[in-house]
């Protein structure tokens, strides 16, 4: 299955909420296409149902495969720790999401595209490779041929808002730092990562 890049709005509406951002369309109607779309949502939902479906809006938010994310659940339940938690931070450290926390990209879709594209340095090397896990103390920057491309500058000037606290960013230098490993409390994203705990502690 590949990643999903159909209306935005039309899996926000899914969810019941905006996980991709602002979204005036979703505003209007906040509920699924449908005759009965406002109503199927106030039927009892199964535990297993409350579930998975929160490990689907995960994957959606970060845009991540099935079989990606299930790798990540597993390499966090191995190590000590809240497995919860450990699996946000997993999915935190990626490049492609550490490009977008940086402002450097408007989306993580478009972030995976720069990163592809090979607009995006880690230590003053090229990777191209979207998943590629970060570590605390890394250097994320801009190659140089690349400072002038006209959706990065765009989305570094209007991208709102400061950038979480455990980067750091040199807007001038166009460079990012990866601080520290961040705390659950530090990411922003409305996900019950418990509920996917377990999910896929039943499997």
């Amino acid at each position: 299955m590949a990643r999903y890049i159909g209306p935005k709005t039309k899996i926000s509406r899914k969810f019941g909420e905006c996980i991709y951002g602002k979204d005036k369309y979703f505003e209007r109607r906040k509920y699924p296409s449908g005759q009965h779309g406002n109503f199927r949502r106030r039927n009892k939902r199964s535990e297993y149902l409350i579930q998975l479906v929160e490990k689907q809006k995960a994957k959606y938010i970060y845009g991540i495969l099935e079989r990606q994310f299930e790798k990540l659940f597993l390499e966090s339940s191995k190590k000590k720790g809240n497995t919860g938690e450990l699996l946000l931070q997993s999915c935190e450290s990626r490049l492609d999401n550490i490009v977008f926390r940086l402002k450097f990209a408007s989306s993580r879709l478009f972030s995976r595209q720069i990163v592809s594209h090979k607009h995006i340095t880690v230590n003053g090397n090229i990777v191209n490779i979207p998943s590629y896990t970060l570590k605390p103390g890394d250097k994320i920057g801009i190659k140089d041929k690349s400072k002038k491309h006209p959706d990065i500058i765009k989305s570094i000037n209007e991208k709102a808002g400061p950038i979480v606290d455990w980067l750091f960013l040199d807007e001038k230098k166009m460079i990012g730092f990866f601080r520290t490993m961040p705390k659950r409390i530090q990411i922003p994203e409305n996900i019950k990562e418990q509920l996917i705990v377990e999910f896929y502690s039943k499997k």
